[in-house]
């Protein structure tokens, strides 16, 4: 806190600290939060919902991100959705496959339009993911 001038500065380091510790961030961790910080449950809720880079329910051990803008899309995004759903077992994007290891998402923007389809498998980014290379990819994860 001593980093901070003011004890809400600290919110989003004390949100991504309970995600790390349980994989996301529950109800009762966000009123762990608001409570450490003297904010209110609400407040802290609403960053929560704001920002898609918190999770709101328990995500597999591998959350998979890939962007399907449209520059994306136009370069098989489609595609590389649907490899990664067959490949893993997940039966739709947000959902979490029955092992409980992938979770894939579709979002906006990884900021990677040049190398397309760009794909995030928790911290790593991975650049020019095609239908083809998700086999293999996912291979490399499990």
């Amino acid at each position: 806190m001593a980093k901070y001038p003011a004890k809400a500065g600290a919110l989003l380091p004390a949100l991504w600290m309970v995600q790390e510790a349980h994989g996301w961030i529950s109800p009762a961790g966000m009123a762990e939060v608001a409570e450490a910080l003297d904010l209110t449950p609400a407040y802290v809720k609403g960053v929560v919902t704001f920002y898609t880079m918190y999770h709101q329910h328990p995500v597999g051990t591998y959350f998979v991100q890939v962007c399907t803008t449209t520059p994306c899309n136009v370069c098989g995004a489609e595609g590389v959705v649907e490899a990664f759903l067959k490949a893993t077992g997940a039966r739709a994007p947000g959902e979490t496959s029955p092992d409980g290891r992938w979770t894939i998402v579709e979002v906006e923007c990884l900021g990677a339009c040049g190398f397309a389809t760009p794909v995030m498998i928790n911290n790593d980014f991975v650049e020019s993911v095609t239908a083809a290379s998700v086999p293999a990819l996912v291979e490399r994860y499990r």
